[in-house]
């Protein structure tokens, strides 16, 4: 006979309680410690800190750079994008529509939250190989390195030990991702080539809105090195920051 492998005795209650920890630092907001889950909960202090570790293992929760306390991860972040519909005003696709007239390439549109992206317009002519893959492995992807340049420390969202390797060129190093990123902040574009599939190139602009806060990106995607893009690409990005922000 197999052996059962579902929920059994204390299971379930186990379950409960990392929900109740979910929900509450989701109900008190960013930056709720330990302490204060516990009071909420009328919980074991021990047993707060525990769970809430596990969630920060599992990417439901993060800890705040100054380590003062929790907030929702990229996965709650993932769940909610997952439901919520994604819209995109007419006139930002007119936008992309004109210039994928003009560039040879594939040309997407990237939404971001503080923690995760979405492809939200992908090329019809050009589209991405796997959209899943450019969403979930944030550092073998320009778009996803844009996302990382604007963390405080890149490791809160993504745990070094997630540096999945795609190809020999994928960088899989801390202090390698460290450099790169750096360079990222000081061009305000990022790009990649082979990283995530062999051979395929890929580059991002930031979209921002009239405050700085990174919304959107413009990437474009092509065989071999897209590192040239040209000014039409950067002209698209700040267009869409009027219509998007």
């Amino acid at each position: 006979m197999a052996a059962d492998t579902g929920l059994s005795g204390r299971q379930p209650k186990a379950v409960q309680s990392a929900l109740a920890v979910l929900e509450c630092v989701a109900r008190l907001g960013a930056g709720v410690t330990a302490k204060e889950v516990a009071t909420a909960l009328g919980m074991p202090p021990a047993t707060a800190y525990r769970l809430l570790n596990l969630l920060v293992g599992e990417e439901y929760l993060v800890r705040l750079p100054d380590l003062s306390g929790f907030a929702l991860g990229r996965k709650v972040a993932g769940l909610a994008g997952a439901i919520a519909p994604v819209r995109v005003p007419s006139a930002a696709r007119a936008v992309l529509a004109d210039l994928r007239r003009e560039v040879r390439a594939g040309v997407h549109l990237v939404l971001y939250t503080a923690t995760t992206l979405r492809v939200a317009d992908m090329d019809p002519d050009l589209p991405l190989q796997d959209p899943a893959l450019v969403e979930r492995h944030l550092h073998a992807t320009a778009a996803g390195r844009l996302l990382l340049a604007e963390q405080p420390e890149w490791r809160d969202l993504l745990p070094p030990s997630r540096l999945t390797r795609f190809t020999a060129a994928t960088i899989t190093k801390s202090d390698q991702l460290d450099a790169c990123l750096a360079e990222i902040r000081v061009q305000d574009s990022a790009a990649q080539t082979g990283e995530l599939h062999e051979r395929v190139g890929c580059a991002a602009v930031p979209v921002r809105s009239a405050a700085g806060e990174l919304v959107a990106g413009v990437t474009v995607s092509a065989r071999g090195d897209v590192r040239e893009l040209p000014a039409s690409v950067h002209e698209c990005a700040l267009a869409l920051g009027r219509l998007l922000a």
